[in-house]
C-alpha cells in the first residue's frame, strides 16, 4: 500500500488497464484519483445535464427501454442520417464482434498500435491477421500508399483504418481515406473506425461517414461514449450502405441498448452547442498539455488529432513504474502502452485534461525523473505533413458539404 493508498498491484492484474472503479474500490480514505488513462471528454455532458440526469434515474433504471430499432431512428433523427444505413450497438466493442463474425471470413489487415480489439478480436475466431507496422522514425504515421501495397500484397480480404489513430494520435485528411477505399473496392470489406474523430480540428469536415454509405463494401465505426464522456452507458453506431447496415442490425439482440443510452440519445439534439463548446475547450487543452509535457527534459511528444497524447519515456524511466509511482505518490492514473503490439513500456498515452491536472502529472513526472540524468529532447513531427499524401491530388468524387457548419448534425452526421 502506498502514499495516496492506492494498492498498485491491482494495476498489474490482467491484460487491459484496471478500471477506475477497480482502482476507488482499492484506495484509502481520502484519496482522489486524477485520471489520464480514460480518453473521455472532460467537458461533455456539463453539469446541468448531470442534474437532468440524476432527477430522471429512478424511471431510467425502474423500466424498461425501447426496442434498438427506435432507439437507432431517433440517433439517426438527430445525426440528420438515413435510418437503415446506421446499426446502433452496446459499444464499438460489441459492433467489430458482430463484424467479426458476419463480414470478416478469411483475412484482415491492420496497421499497429492501434485498438487492440481489431487485431484480439479476429485472432480470437481464428482469422489471419496481417499487421502493417508503423515506425516510430515516422512519427507513426501512416503512409496509406504503403499499406495498399502491404494489402495486395498479403493478399488481405478486409482493411482497416483507425482515423484518428489510437494510442499514437495519427489523423489522416479525408480526401484521402476515400482515395483509400475507392483503391479497396474490390474487397470484401474496408473499415474506418472514426471513434475519436470528432475530437479532431485539421478539417471542417473530417468524417467519411457519408462517403462510406454509398460504397458496397465500407463500413464506418462511430463511438458516441469517447464523445460524449459517457464510457459506462456503452454505445456506438456504424454507417454502412444498407445491405451492410441492415445484416448488422439484425443479429443485434433487439433489446441491446439500455434507457440510460436511449435517454442520452433524445438529450444531445437538445445540448449540441454545449457538445460543440467542449470540442472547442479540449482543441484547446490539448495544444497547451502537448507545450508543457515539452518541459519533461528527455519526453518525446508526439502530435496528436485525438483526445489524448501519446509520448515517449527517457531511455532509463520504465513506463510501468512510473505508472505505478503517480498512481501511488500522485493519484494520477495513466497508461504505459507495453502491452500493444508494436510498442513498448517506453511509451505512454495520456488523456488531455484540464491545466490544473496537467500540473498535477508534471509534478509527478519531475519528481520521478529527479532518480535519473537529463536527456536531450526529440524534434517534433508534423501528424499533417502532406510530403506523403496521395500523388495526384482530390477525388473527384469528394461528397461536398455546406460551406457553413451550422447545426449540430453537420458535424457528427458526417461524423
Amino acid at each position: 500500500m502506498a502514499a495516496t493508498g492506492i494498492d498498485t498491484s491491482i494495476l498489474h492484474k490482467g491484460a487491459h488497464s484496471a478500471s477506475y472503479f477497480d482502482l476507488s474500490r482499492s484506495m484509502g480514505e481520502g484519496a482522489e484519483i486524477v485520471d489520464f488513462c480514460i480518453p473521455c471528454n472532460p467537458y461533455f455532458p456539463t453539469p446541468e445535464m448531470f442534474d437532468e440526469l440524476s432527477r430522471d434515474l429512478k424511471n431510467i433504471l425502474k423500466y424498461y427501454p425501447s426496442d434498438s430499432t427506435s432507439i437507432t431512428k431517433k440517433l439517426a433523427s438527430v445525426l440528420g442520417l438515413h435510418p437503415q444505413t446506421v446499426a446502433m450497438a452496446n459499444g464499438s466493442t460489441e459492433l467489430i464482434t458482430w463484424i467479426d463474425h458476419l463480414l470478416i471470413k478469411e483475412s484482415l489487415a491492420i496497421p499497429i498500435p492501434t485498438f487492440g480489439r481489431w487485431t484480439d478480436q479476429p485472432l480470437e475466431t481464428g482469422k489471419r491477421v496481417d499487421m502493417f507496422p508503423l515506425q516510430e522514425r515516422d512519427g507513426f504515421r501512416l503512409n496509406l500508399e504503403d499499406y495498399v501495397r502491404f494489402i495486395r500484397d498479403r493478399g488481405s480480404r478486409v482493411a482497416v483504418v483507425c482515423n484518428v489513430n489510437n494510442p499514437d494520435g495519427g489523423y489522416l485528411a479525408r480526401r484521402d481515406v476515400i482515395r483509400f477505399m475507392d483503391a479497396l473496392g474490390d474487397l470484401d470489406l474496408v473499415i474506418i473506425d472514426e471513434s475519436f474523430i470528432d475530437f479532431s480540428d485539421a478539417e471542417q469536415y473530417p468524417s467519411v461517414g457519408p462517403d462510406a454509405v454509398i460504397r458496397p463494401n465500407t463500413v464506418v465505426l462511430k463511438s458516441l461514449g469517447k464523445n460524449f464522456g459517457l464510457h459506462g452507458i456503452r454505445f456506438g453506431y456504424l454507417m454502412a450502405n444498407p445491405a451492410i447496415a441492415g445484416r448488422i442490425g439484425k443479429a443485434l439482440p433487439k433489446w441491446n441498448l439500455n434507457s440510460l443510452a436511449e435517454k442520452v440519445v433524445h438529450m444531445i439534439e437538445e445540448h449540441d452547442q454545449e457538445y460543440e463548446d467542449s470540442l472547442r475547450l479540449l482543441s484547446r487543452d490539448r495544444r497547451d498539455m502537448a507545450g508543457e509535457l515539452q518541459r519533461v527534459p528527455g519526453l518525446t511528444v508526439f502530435p496528436s488529432q485525438g483526445n489524448f497524447i501519446l509520448v515517449k519515456l527517457p531511455t532509463e524511466w520504465s513506463g510501468v513504474a512510473l505508472r505505478d509511482y503517480l498512481v501511488a505518490n500522485h493519484g494520477v492514473y495513466t497508461r504505459e502502452c507495453g502491452n500493444k503490439l508494436g510498442m513498448t513500456s517506453q511509451f505512454m498515452r495520456l488523456v488531455v485534461r484540464p491545466g490544473r491536472d496537467v500540473d498535477r502529472l508534471l509534478d509527478g513526472m519531475m519528481d520521478y525523473g529527479r532518480q535519473f540524468r537529463v536527456r536531450p529532447a526529440y524534434e517534433d513531427v508534423d501528424p499533417l505533413d502532406t510530403r506523403r499524401a496521395w500523388n495526384d491530388g482530390t477525388p473527384d468524387n469528394l461528397i461536398q458539404y455546406p460551406a457553413h457548419r451550422t447545426e449540430y448534425s453537420a458535424r457528427r452526421a458526417a461524423g
